[in-house]
């Protein structure tokens, strides 16, 4: 064998209780499991390598079912914010817009679009426009090598819609709903998994329903799975989670919901009604599934927050609004008083609204500040801030909105159909720290301090259930057969090292983090193993 991992406590996945064993592991797969070895006096697995694993658990990767880490897996090989967290597999393509499919017009908008969340891109070499073509290069990676971590890839409506209509705000023609389901067909062809979409974000919140079950009946044909930012996380949230189920079920199409929460204040202990509208919908044959973080505030951009109205026809058209005072005063009536759709239907309140990060330096000085103080320092209305940021930053600002509730976090993640997504944006001087710190959190403080969830069930959440949904049959366990993609953490110890003042502090009592057998995390250390690769659909 290549690796023994001896003495292990192994949680493999499953949900059930954990037992002692030896792993044995040869290219890049996990060779044999011999229980209770020690205890046995059975012949004991050998290798080239015997890793002593007493007093850690062994459990599979993890699978952070919302990253956007699009960019970031090119630019960064060491890319330990997600490494050192045991993440082993991430789902890229998130929230309806990404970099594939393409051309060279919309490849230049969509850069645009979400600098905040990735960057401008300056730094990358675009050699793609595909969504074969992206996942060909994820897989070559740095000098033919691989990449950090393993990536699955959803098909974003939104960029989709781009390049078919545009920013318009329309209907789609019969023509150019035909090139989208091309389009998406195409890509899941590819091999992506499924379909996202962003329905609080141009273009994509342009189509109506109508539209995204056509599209979703393409994603079922094709054996994927839709994973919509629904049209709102405030006022009307239950009825967006709703329109969601009921147009997936129409489409026959599973449903995976991104980032499921219940926040502002009027969704304040409403998360039995959210879980109760699942349940009915599970028990009528629906196949659903959702991600959440184990935080209460959000993190997006500060464009993100704009009515629709005033996003239609892309950046520049947003910006040229932005600069006349006529229509900048009616985005402002609408964000404080109507409750702009960006900011879902609520009004916004600047207080809320913590700026994370700038695209250029020169405005530092916003960062880790709310708009209201920023606002208040210089003695004018916070919109007057807000709009001078949103110009003098090319819209590039990301923001951490202070919305949630801790109830509505603990009951959604208990869901039997509940998996691990970190939303992490890696971007700005002061990211949200679920991007660094989103696993250990679940382990460390949900499991050890607060005991929401057993050992056993929280493994099960971020690792075979997502790979249920993925489906992906040799991931997501400790089983003979499938993928040496391992975690090995200290339960006592096991930590989010990451806060809202440090949050790129990396997490502690993750010693070890094995990517295809291979040692990417050891004794605490990033090594230089990039043996992730794209990971493409299965039929």
């Amino acid at each position: 064998m290549d690796l023994v991992i001896r003495d292990a406590d192994v949680v493999d996945g499953s949900g059930e209780p954990s037992y002692r064993a030896d792993v044995a592991i040869q290219g890049g797969r996990i060779a044999a499991i011999v229980k209770e070895a020690a205890a046995a006096g059975c012949q004991r697995p050998t290798a080239r390598r015997v890793f002593d694993a007493e007093g850690l658990v062994l459990s599979p990767g993890f699978i952070d079912m919302h990253a956007h880490s699009d960019l970031a897996l090119l630019r960064d090989p060491d890319h330990s914010a997600k490494v050192a967290q045991g993440v082993t597999l991430e789902v890229i393509g998130q929230d309806g817009l990404s970099y594939a499919p393409v051309d060279d017009r919309t490849l230049a908008e969509v850069r645009r679009a979400i600098t905040g969340w990735n960057g401008n891109g300056d730094d990358i070499d675009f050699t793609w426009r595909s969504v074969g073509e992206y996942l060909d290069r994820l897989d070559h990676g740095f000098d033919g090598e691989g990449i950090a971590v393993n990536a699955a890839y959803l098909i974003p409506q939104g960029t989709v819609r781009m390049l078919a209509v545009g920013w318009d705000d329309r209907e789609a023609t019969p023509q150019e709903l035909d090139t989208m389901r091309q389009l998406v067909a195409d890509g899941l062809r590819e091999g992506a998994v499924g379909m996202s979409s962003g329905l609080t974000y141009t273009p994509g919140m342009y189509a109506k329903d109508a539209e995204l079950t056509e599209l979703c009946r393409v994603v079922a044909e094709h054996g994927g799975y839709y994973c919509p930012h629904h049209r709102s996380y405030g006022a009307g949230a239950l009825e967006a989670y709703e329109e969601m189920v009921e147009l997936t079920r129409n489409a026959n199409c599973p449903l995976h919901l991104a980032h499921a929460t219940m926040n502002f204040g009027v969704n304040e202990g409403k998360a039995p009604d959210l879980l109760a509208l699942l349940d009915d919908a599970l028990a009528s044959g629906a196949d659903i599934s959702l991600d959440t973080y184990p935080y209460t505030p959000g993190c997006t951009t500060l464009v993100a927050m704009l009515p629709s109205w005033a996003s239609e026809g892309g950046p520049e058209a947003i910006l040229a609004r932005l600069k006349d005072d006529g229509t900048a005063e009616r985005i402002r009536h609408h964000m404080e008083v109507v409750g702009a759709d960006g900011c879902h239907g609520v009004p916004i309140e600047w207080d809320t609204i913590e700026i994370s990060g700038v695209s250029d330096p020169a405005l530092a000085s916003y960062v880790g500040r709310t708009v209201q103080r920023s606002a208040d320092e210089r003695g004018e209305a916070p919109w007057t801030t807000a709009r001078r940021l949103l110009l003098d930053d090319s819209l590039g600002s990301t923001i951490l909105q202070h919305v949630g509730h801790e109830e509505n976090v603990q009951q959604i993640m208990r869901h039997r159909v509940h998996t691990g997504g970190s939303d992490g944006i890696l971007q700005g001087d002061k990211p949200h720290p679920r991007a660094y710190g989103t696993f250990p959190q679940y382990l460390g403080r949900y499991v050890r301090e607060l005991g929401v969830l057993s050992l056993e069930e929280c493994v099960a959440h971020l690792t075979s259930r997502p790979a249920a949904r993925l489906r992906l049959p040799d991931r997501g366990l400790v089983r003979e057969g499938h993928r040496a993609d391992l975690v090995l953490f200290d339960p006592a110890t096991v930590a989010a090292g990451s806060t809202f003042e440090t949050p790129r502090t990396l997490p502690a009592g993750i010693p070890h983090v094995l990517v295809d057998g291979r040692f990417a995390v050891e004794d605490g250390r990033r090594t230089d193993v990039l043996a992730g690769r794209a990971v493409r659909r299965t039929a």
